[in-house]
């Protein structure tokens, strides 16, 4: 399998993974999210040590000795974006397998497994129309300040929805027309789905405008923009006010 295949496969089956326990594992809340995330990160990582042991790798729930550093190719996943949602038999929640190369996202998959939906350059989507109103894509929990002030500014409604990757892609899906985030992430929540947004001809930035970058030795990564192209603009001159 070449790289997109690969990760395709990583996301898909991982997110299968997670279906199964969650379904059948009689467990709920912290100790299902617990239990998903120790299984489905197991599984990719020792799936990538096996298929990719050239490659560096970054995880959520794996110690880093920094080694990835010196690497070119790097493997960032998330193995259960969303625990929470996850915990409660919500939806929205995802698996991330991202690819970074020379600190760019060069490819990833994002599994939605709770809508039977894996997202990467092996089932693209075309861009529907912008929702009238605009929709803007938050945290169900705590929705950034820039974010709602922002959604005044340019009359956009406030779509509340749980992790990084199922925000990210609702707007991949049309579902939102943007996921402005200033609440703080690591690389890992953002990686698989902003290469993927961006496979899918959607803006990807920080909020200042710089582009997204992967592999630092700190894997702090607090803001993101993604939208449609044609509200880019729109959204800086909102930030900028």
């Amino acid at each position: 399998m070449n790289d997109a295949e690969f990760a395709h496969f990583l996301a898909e089956e991982a997110g299968r993974m997670l279906l199964i326990l969650q379904q059948t594992g009689g467990l709920s809340g912290k100790a299902l999210g617990d239990e998903g995330d120790r299984i489905a990160n197991d599984f990719l990582v020792g799936m990538l040590r096996m298929r990719r042991a050239q490659d560096a790798l970054l995880s959520e729930e794996e110690n880093c000795d920094g080694a990835r550093l010196q690497a070119s190719r790097v493997w960032i996943i998330d193995p259960l974006d969303g625990t929470r949602e996850y915990g409660e038999a919500r939806s929205d929640w995802a698996v991330h397998v991202g690819l970074s190369v020379d600190g760019v996202a060069s490819l990833g998959a994002v599994a939605l497994p709770g809508l039977g939906l894996t997202l990467s350059p092996l089932a693209p989507m075309l861009l529907r129309p912008a929702n009238n109103p605009l929709k803007m894509v938050v945290s169900r929990t705590r929705p950034a300040a820039e974010a709602i002030s922002v959604a005044e500014k340019i009359g956009a409604e406030l779509l509340p929805m749980g992790s990084a990757g199922a925000k990210a892609m609702a707007v991949v899906r049309g579902e939102a027309d943007i996921y402005l985030h200033t609440g703080g992430q690591y690389e890992w929540d953002n990686c698989a789905p902003v290469a993927v947004a961006e496979a899918a001809g959607l803006h990807v930035s920080r909020v200042d405008g710089s582009p997204m970058r992967y592999n630092n030795a700190d894997p702090y990564l607090p803001d993101l923009l993604i939208c449609r192209k044609e509200l880019a603009g729109t959204i800086f001159k909102a930030l900028g006010e």
